[in-house]
């Protein structure tokens, strides 16, 4: 190979031989390496994302309560670390305050299920305001907080309803799946129908009334986390968003 003469010294350059390929393919290799510093914002930027787009999340909601069955239901919660969604009546808070504190105290999120569970369709407008308001304000005493949502009882609304709650500022939940538990009451039943509902981001209808169904959730969680859910509020399930009052959440198909 032909070198450079300069002054009487001359140059010979190296010939490419394997040690030079492999730097340079390790130089390139190193170049297309994340530094530290884009891993960190890679690893924040993950962590930024809601709960529920970085895990396979699931509501379990609870209605009619609360009720003597509760206290076993919130122990068992508690033991899988799971959150939950309770839909409560107005006149089971009036009766059993303390347990509803211990309800919100353990993480749990409380919504509005009326004061005595009337289908409101078949109400009028003044006695729907009275069952919804007068159950807000009692879960507010009790709890020191108006509550975020409603759910209406037998999934019974329509538009005139939905614009009673905007006008309260309640969303209104329902359901991907209603494990019709106080119909059933077979804990085996139960179990199933709740497992075979059971959907990412699924929001699943039950009942902390119905013994049964009490009975059946230390299972259900069982089997459920073998199959990698997080059991959420409704909060985290909707990651952020934000319900425009009367809105039906999640939407009904048409």
């Amino acid at each position: 190979m032909a070198g450079v003469c300069a002054a009487g010294v001359c140059v010979v350059p190296a010939a490419a031989g394997p040690a030079t390929a492999a730097t340079t393919e390790t130089a390139a290799v190193t170049a297309k390496a994340a530094t530290p510093v884009e891993v960190k914002k890679a690893e924040a930027k993950k962590k930024d994302e809601p709960y529920c787009a970085r895990y396979k999340c699931i509501a379990l909601t609870f209605d009619d309560g609360p009720w003597p069955y509760t206290p076993a239901l919130l122990d068992t919660l508690k033991k899988h670390k799971a959150k939950a969604t309770f839909f409560l009546l107005g006149r089971k808070v009036a009766y059993r305050p303390e347990l509803t504190r211990r309800i919100y105290e353990e993480g749990h999120d409380i919504g509005n299920h009326t004061w005595t569970h009337p289908s409101l369709t078949k109400l009028s407008d003044g006695e729907v305001l009275e069952e919804v308001s007068s159950t807000s304000n009692i879960i507010n005493q009790t709890i020191g907080k108006m509550p975020d949502y409603m759910r209406p009882p037998n999934g019974a609304t329509d538009s005139r309803i939905a614009s009673l709650m905007a006008d309260l500022g309640l969303p209104q939940i329902l359901w991907t799946g209603s494990t019709l538990d106080w119909q059933a009451r077979d804990t085996k039943v139960i179990a199933q129908r709740t497992l075979k509902l059971a959907k990412r981001n699924g929001v699943i209808l039950l009942h902390d009334i119905v013994p049964e169904t009490v009975k059946a959730m230390p299972g259900v969680l069982t089997e459920l986390e073998k199959q990698h859910y997080k059991f959420v509020t409704l909060t985290t399930l909707l990651q952020g968003r934000k319900l425009r009052p009367g809105e039906v959440y999640p939407p009904r198909g048409k």
